[in-house]
């Protein structure tokens, strides 16, 4: 058993009793609960409409089929994200193109998207990550690509909680694509939602998020209701229950508490490996971080995690490059893999420590002193 567990998920304390009042109700799969958790993370993120979903790599699938592209179109990503988030790419037949990184925020930038754009020639859209919960400018990085913003797609699995210019990320959004992951800052244990702005796209995901069914199982069995539906659009199985509903809408009452201990940790982690040799500490934004993630960087990596993982302290790595793993690779093709030198670079040094609310001060200590007793004597 770890001494520090990576993770361990928490869960408010009326969760429970919630989950007993669904399943007790005789109505379990996406109804009225599922609607009204949709309206309160809506409403959490000052968003014109929410669309829950099964998955974030759903949610990232459903946004783009929406725009309905032709097949092939070219849409730009970076690589250092989850490989969900580019196969979602390859599964609404589209083309995946790679955008290197800043090696110190590890996100996309206006100039590394332009670069982007001069190797592989204008997209027709784009798919924004928000790493680690780094707050990115959409509508910057869409006016580097020469794209209006209802071709972008935002991967904030990394949020909630993350703001931009004092914002919710999603709150001004074509298409925020957000996880409910066990993991995740929301965690549900499994989940996703759109947030958007615009009502037309907001209807069709719903639709689309059942099989594109024009009516959900819940309105043709209301009373007076009729089993007759129509399919205008093919969609896919990809809706959220109610009993996931009732976990989310208990957690998003707790989230304040659970970001401002995120916070905490993070600026203990701060304040505790500044200055140690051999390590580099997460670039931090003006404001709106939602640290989903805490990364650090090591010259050294392998030593230092294998010296982590005796001292039973939980580690991993977010993430292996898309580029960097067999089927992508084949996807993309040697050039397409070649183009992104500086995620290459920092991929190769990072390592992400335990950050959770659950994680107590003491624990914490154990893994700064661990950290630090590896790196001893380390050269800068």
């Amino acid at each position: 058993m770890l001494t520090v567990p990576y993770f361990v998920p928490s869960f408010a304390g009326d969760a429970s009793a919630a989950v007993l009042e669904v399943m007790e109700s005789g109505w379990v799969t996406t109804g009225p609960r599922a609607a009204a958790f949709e309206e309160e993370f809506a409403a959490y993120l000052g968003a014109a409409h929410v669309v829950a979903v099964s998955t974030c790599s759903a949610a990232i699938e459903l946004s783009l089929r929406a725009l309905a592209l032709p097949p092939g179109s070219a849409v730009l990503t970076p690589s250092l994200t989850f490989c969900s988030a580019v196969g979602a790419i390859i599964n609404a037949r589209l083309r995946p193109v790679l955008i290197d990184i800043d090696e110190h925020t590890l996100v996309p930038t206006p100039d590394t998207v332009a670069a982007a754009v001069r190797r592989a020639g204008k997209p027709a859209a784009m798919v924004v990550t928000h790493m680690a919960g780094y707050p990115v400018d959409a509508k910057e990085l869409a006016a580097a690509a020469g794209l209006p913003r209802e071709r972008v797609v935002e991967d904030v699995a990394h949020g909630p909680g993350g703001l931009l210019r004092g914002a919710p990320i999603g709150s001004d959004s074509y298409a925020a694509c957000f996880s409910f992951y066990a993991t995740k800052n929301l965690p549900i244990g499994e989940g996703g939602a759109v947030a958007t702005y615009d009502a037309e796209l907001a209807a069709r995901l719903r639709a689309m998020r059942l099989h594109g069914m024009t009516k959900d199982a819940w309105k043709r069995y209301l009373p007076g209701g009729s089993w007759r539906y129509d399919v205008a659009e093919l969609g896919m199985k990809a809706n959220f229950t109610d009993l996931q509903a009732v976990i989310g809408s208990a957690q998003l009452r707790a989230l304040p508490g659970m970001q401002a201990r995120r916070h905490e940790l993070a600026a203990r982690y701060d304040a505790a490996l500044a200055g140690l040799p051999g390590l580099r500490l997460p670039q931090r934004p003006a404001n709106g971080h939602s640290w989903h993630l805490y990364q650090v960087r090591l010259r050294d990596r392998t030593t230092v995690d294998v010296a982590l993982g005796e001292a039973g302290i939980g580690t991993s790595v977010h993430f292996i490059p898309v580029h960097q793993l067999t089927a992508y690779a084949k996807a993309l093709g040697p050039q397409e893999c070649a183009s992104v030198p500086a995620t290459d670079r920092v991929a190769e040094e990072l390592l992400s420590l335990p950050l959770y609310p659950a994680l107590s001060d003491e624990k914490q200590d154990l893994v700064i002193s661990a950290l630090a007793e590896a790196l001893d004597g380390r050269p800068c």
